[in-house]
């Protein structure tokens, strides 16, 4: 038997593992349901049975599945988790584990953190018991980040730290905050340090910011003489730019839906089309100029998702690079297109906000909608993302 029939019968058997282990751990009256640990809306409230689905997936270490198993993950290979992902789509089953955690933090603290750190915070990460947010953005240092100016202080053991930060996504929700402070302010990049902030300390105060969407999904955040531990500094003093930056990458990513195992879930346009606008004798929608725009549309995400399974792949590291940049800018302005196709399809029922006559569908495709005008602005703006793709990825640098 060759290597690549070896490799086949194994991923078989993995498959059939997999199925009889949804069968027996997953509830089917969760399909569809959202992932709450994923949201930064509103606070975590499970169900017992989303409870026990968590918990199942967290203990499996399924939820993240490539990441090491000593550290409480899958410790699957890349095509065993593609196998997965197939069997969790195939029953309509999602993961419960998520949030800034997953997305952003583990993965950078993997690469960078200490033995005693990876310990310490992978596992409840893995788990999805912990809910992290992100202490970059200040209110002079927002595309400049490194221009931020909370300040840590070095008291020997530990720091203190004052200062602001703003657009703390989830910030009143969550347990941890991964943060940038200045630890000298004689550099401008290299005075910057990467610090783990606990959000229940002392001094930490929260403002909830509320968006032209309704919701208040971050936070105004104030720090007042907080005592941070050093063992809560990840690296060295003044390694918190490169840090940061490695950081940003994973976020783009996954903010791009590059990232993402199961993106733009449910109906179809298509399908939601057809039911809003009907169709013609032979099946189609009606609207031939409406279905020629929801045809390049379902093409350009198809092939934006296959650059950005190509580009991981790719990657020698098997994760992100300055690419993430391009994903960022391409998948974000995707995700806007589709919100407005689906608005422009519903017509003036794609326009409730709130009241009878709307249903819950159509009301949160509304809000999603405005909400997703912010997505080619926060985690790096899309003239931010041109910025890095000129300079590293094309090698544009300027000439005097």
């Amino acid at each position: 038997m060759s290597v690549v029939e070896d490799v086949r019968v194994d991923l078989d058997t993995f498959r059939t593992e997999v199925r009889d282990w949804l069968a027996e751990n997953f509830p089917a009256s969760l399909k569809g349901k959202d992932n709450s640990m994923s949201a930064v809306e509103g606070p975590t409230n499970e169900t017992p049975e989303q409870a026990a689905w968590r918990k199942a997936m967290g203990e499996k270490g399924w939820g993240v599945p490539t990441w090491p198993a000593e550290y409480g993950g899958g410790g699957l290979s890349r095509a065993q988790a593609k196998v997965l992902q197939e069997e969790m789509a195939r029953v309509g089953a999602w993961n419960p584990i998520g949030g800034m955690g997953v997305m952003m933090f583990g993965p950078t603290l993997l690469e960078y953190g200490s033995e005693a750190q990876k310990k310490e915070h992978i596992p409840a990460i893995a788990r999805g018991e912990v809910r992290w947010c992100q202490g970059y953005s200040e209110p002079n240092a927002g595309s400049d980040l490194a221009n931020l100016q909370t300040f840590a202080e070095d008291k020997g053991d530990h720091y203190v730290v004052n200062g602001q930060k703003t657009w703390t996504s989830g910030g009143q929700w969550a347990h941890k905050c991964f943060c940038l402070v200045r630890t000298d302010k004689t550099q401008k990049q290299g005075g910057i340090t990467f610090l783990l902030i606990d959000m229940d300390s002392p001094g930490v105060e929260v403002k909830p910011i509320q968006m032209i969407s309704g919701m208040s999904p971050f936070c105004e955040t104030f720090f007042t003489n907080v005592k941070v531990p050093k063992e809560n500094r990840v690296g060295e003093e003044g390694q918190g730019w490169t840090i940061g930056k490695r950081l940003l990458q994973h976020e783009r990513t996954n903010l791009s839906g590059g990232g993402s195992a199961f993106r733009m879930s449910g109906p179809s346009l298509a399908d939601i089309a057809k039911k809003y606008v009907g169709v013609d004798a032979e099946g189609r929608i009606a609207n031939p100029d409406l279905r020629a725009r929801i045809a390049k549309f379902e093409m350009d995400w198809r092939t934006f998702l296959l650059t950005a399974m190509r580009v991981q792949a790719e990657s020698k590291s098997g994760g992100v690079s300055e690419v993430s940049s391009i994903l960022k800018t391409v998948g974000t302005k995707l995700g806007q297109e589709r919100a407005e196709l689906l608005i422009e399809i519903q017509g003036m029922e794609g326009l409730g906000w709130e009241g009878e006559g709307f249903t819950e569908a159509q009301i949160h495709g509304v809000r999603a909608w405005l909400f997703g005008k912010a997505t080619t602005i926060y985690g790096g703006s899309t003239e931010i993302q041109n910025n890095v793709i000129a300079k590293r990825i094309l090698g544009m640098l300027d000439h005097q």
